[in-house]
């Protein structure tokens, strides 16, 4: 039985359309280094193979997009690229990619003092010259300082919500109307009520679902159902990426597991769901590690989020939230709202409480270290 859906406008994106009614479409992201062709080329066949419509690549750095132009050669499925914080990268990957991703909260990085609506429109230029879509995709631990500041510390979805709205007005009031829209978070609950809040606002635009930083399978499945499968059941939702710390040669699993949630979907059989929101007012030991992908500065960050979760098991009980990130994109600002948040560079492992910075360990020191501070926390309870 197919989902049934709001009418949101159609947005193409290479050679599959969003939104206006089709079917919802799968994606996922490769992990490899942008500048490895062979092996990145390699990672989106198998991802489109296993029935990704839509492959993301990280673009960081000039030497990763002039590798774009050699992966394009090499494969048709349908690209898109993420700008983290160099928004002037735009220009130069549009002509080889079918969408470009942008994030609001990263656009203040560079050129601090230029209005972010000057930085939209060079995106925007790019991307109409070339045949680009565009995703607005909007994080909640990376939220423009300044817009964070007009609300409560404590609401975490006004800020994205709001974000999102003053964007897809500047869109609109520029004539760039090919744009989806993404507000994610790593607690289920807040990616419900943020899409509720955006799909009433704007029910035109195609939202883009997902959980950021949903973690290791299985619980990072169960999470992203959790908040998908309400969404989807309502008819909220035109694409979606299920966001799994996972090795390399195991990123189909995203896709695989994406499949199944529209399936069940389309079935009405999401008692998993209903299941783990019961489960979930319990609230015990929370596990959040961000999904592998090419900005993982050494892949030790992926055993080293297994043993994290092998090692925590004594404290499944206690209220306790522990972020594991793999990068330093990412990494610092979206471990602030955790307990504890661990991000991994090279050759370190950078501990925090809260927002507080607790020093540099090897990723042999950090186990025992996180430990103490797990214990000082369970002392507290």
């Amino acid at each position: 039985m197919p989902i049934q859906r709001n009418p949101t406008r159609a947005v193409r994106v290479g050679s599959v359309t969003i939104g206006g009614g089709n079917p919802i479409v799968v994606q996922s992201m490769c992990a490899t280094k942008t500048t490895d062709v062979e092996a990145t080329v390699a990672q989106i066949e198998a991802l489109a193979a296993a029935g990704a419509g839509v492959v993301r690549i990280a673009v960081d750095s000039r030497h990763d997009a002039e590798a774009l132009a050699a992966i394009r050669e090499r494969t048709r499925a349908n690209l898109s690229v993420d700008l983290q914080e160099n928004y002037r990268l735009a220009a130069d990957v549009a002509p080889w990619v079918d969408k470009i991703r942008y994030n609001p909260g990263h656009l203040y990085h560079h050129e601090s003092d230029r209005p972010w609506q000057e930085k939209v429109r060079l995106i925007v230029d790019a991307a109409a010259r070339h045949d680009c879509a565009i995703r607005v995709g909007i994080n909640c631990g990376s939220v423009d300082p300044a817009m964070r500041e007009k609300f409560d510390p404590a609401d975490s979805v006004g800020p994205m919500l709001v974000s999102a709205l003053d964007h897809c007005g500047f869109l609109d009031l520029i004539g760039f109307r090919r744009y989806c829209v993404s507000l994610k978070d790593s607690d289920p609950a807040k990616v419900v009520d943020a899409n509720r809040r955006f799909a009433q606002a704007r029910p035109d635009v195609p939202l883009h679902l997902g959980v950021t930083e949903a973690g290791m399978p299985p619980e990072g499945i169960l999470k992203t159902r959790m908040a998908l499968g309400p969404l989807l059941a309502e008819g909220i939702g035109d694409t979606l990426r299920v966001s799994l710390t996972v090795p390399n040669s195991r990123k189909h699993e995203e896709v695989e597991a994406g499949r199944q949630l529209l399936a069940d979907v389309a079935a009405g059989n999401l008692g998993d769901v209903d299941a783990m929101s019961a489960a979930s007012l319990k609230r015990g030991l929370n596990i959040i590690s961000c999904p592998s992908c090419s900005r993982v500065e050494n892949e030790a960050f992926i055993d080293l989020a297994g043993r994290i979760r092998e090692m925590t098991r004594y404290a499944a009980a206690y209220p306790i939230t522990i972020a594991v990130m793999g990068c330093r994109v990412n990494g610092p600002g979206e471990t602030d709202d955790a307990d504890l948040g661990v991000w991994c560079g090279p050759g370190q492992v950078y501990l925090k409480r809260g927002g507080e910075s607790l020093g540099a360990f090897s990723y042999e020191e950090i186990l025992p270290r996180l430990r103490e501070e797990i214990d000082r926390l369970i002392e507290k309870v």
